[in-house]
């Protein structure tokens, strides 16, 4: 059996961990499943031949799609493309997880809904599963959104929201379905590395910017002014009380700049951290004091694992992702007073005995629903 994990890459340690996460589960499960993967500017080649993954290959460009002729291939000829250099192309696959994270919505262009609506579609008429793993999704208010949206969505073998506005559009696009379930972020199973380079950050109070905050993406425009100043004031209290901060780069070239405009503005420097692997980034985060993250697997990393997290946002997920966690209170507002921040901080880095109780106990719960939501893949993978 062929798996091609998409969605996925090397840089943004949040696709990472999610690649990381899929690994364990198909070991764990599917022992003698192969994977491949696509390749992008995020996921070269030597990263893909590391995990052992066979090297995708398509024909697709804008809306033309060329997917097709593979199917016309004979199969020995591409088994020999398979064996000799580990090319593989879609007539070689059985199934598709798609752990895409935030691609499919009006807040991204029409056509990628184009091309992963003719992609599902073409899979299911080859007998193919294509099965969207938990992720944020929609809404869908444009007309060719929508279009594709049905499209794509009604012909997955399981789609799979991660939270209730996510679950809600799809249902409102296809009504009550057989093969749409609520999950949550399934990075929660995995277990991170400990790091010994990383070890004197045990107890620190990790920042974790994100340059989407600055971005037309975020809909809050009063963050475009004061996401730096926020962070800025965060870090000086912490500080100044004492505490050890480290930076947190979790995203590569694509958050450099910001981890060191925020540096650079401080009056104590704090180190900038870019763990080579999304295991070592949630190692990290793990053995924090606490966390203040812009990035959502950076959120995900610290309240799966138990640790008081503060968080600014660009989108839904984070909402929804910290009502899970009973921590609303602790999503910060682009507006807030210098006094509103601190007293913020001051309920990460002292938090109260009974909900940082709870905090550990809404984790085990989710876990649990992360290890049910694998349970149903493998049964519909195995065609159970």
């Amino acid at each position: 059996m062929l798996i091609e994990i998409k969605g996925v890459q090397f840089v943004n340690k949040g696709a990472e961990l999610m690649l990381y996460a899929i690994l364990q589960q198909l070991k764990e499960q599917l022992p003698d499943a192969e994977i491949c993967l696509a390749h992008n500017a995020n996921s070269p080649y030597t990263k893909r031949a590391e995990i052992g993954a066979f090297q995708k290959v398509g024909l697709l460009k804008n809306i033309v799609d060329l997917n097709r002729v593979f199917y016309f291939v004979p199969k020995k000829i591409r088994q020999y493309f398979k064996n000799r250099f580990g090319i593989v192309t879609e007539a070689d696959i059985d199934v598709i997880l798609d752990a895409s994270g935030f691609s499919y919505g009006d807040q991204w262009s029409d056509l990628v809904l184009h091309q992963v609506a003719n992609e599902v579609t073409r899979l299911k008429a080859q007998n193919k599963k294509y099965i969207f793993l938990p992720q944020s999704l929609g809404p869908f208010t444009r007309e060719e959104n929508k279009k594709y949206a049905q499209k794509a969505f009604s012909n997955a073998s399981l789609v799979f929201a991660r939270e209730e506005p996510s679950f809600n559009h799809i249902e409102e696009l296809n009504g009550a379905s057989t093969n749409l379930f609520r999950a949550p972020d399934f990075t929660n199973l995995l277990c991170p590395e400990n790091s010994q380079f990383f070890a004197k950050y045990k107890d620190y109070f990790v920042v974790i910017p994100n340059s989407k905050m600055l971005s037309s993406k975020n809909k809050d425009t009063s963050w475009k002014a004061n996401y730096v100043d926020v962070i800025k004031t965060l870090i000086e209290k912490a500080l100044a009380d004492g505490e050890h901060v480290v930076i947190l780069n979790h995203s590569g070239n694509d958050d450099s700049e910001l981890c060191s405009l925020i540096q650079n503005g401080l009056s104590k420097v704090c180190d900038i951290i870019e763990p080579k692997t999304a295991l070592e980034v949630k190692a990290v985060i793990g053995g924090a004091k606490a966390v203040v993250s812009s990035r959502f697997h950076g959120c995900v990393s610290a309240l799966s694992q138990g640790v008081p997290c503060l968080a600014t946002s660009w989108s839904h997920k984070y909402l929804e992702l910290f009502k899970e966690y009973n921590s609303e209170h602790l999503l910060l507002n682009s507006k807030s007073s210098k006094d509103s921040l601190h007293n913020s901080l001051e309920q990460v880095l002292n938090p109260e005995k009974q909900w940082l109780k709870g905090l550990k106990d809404n984790a085990e719960h989710y876990k649990l629903q992360s290890a049910e939501m694998w349970q149903r893949v493998v049964n519909v993978v195995k065609g159970r």
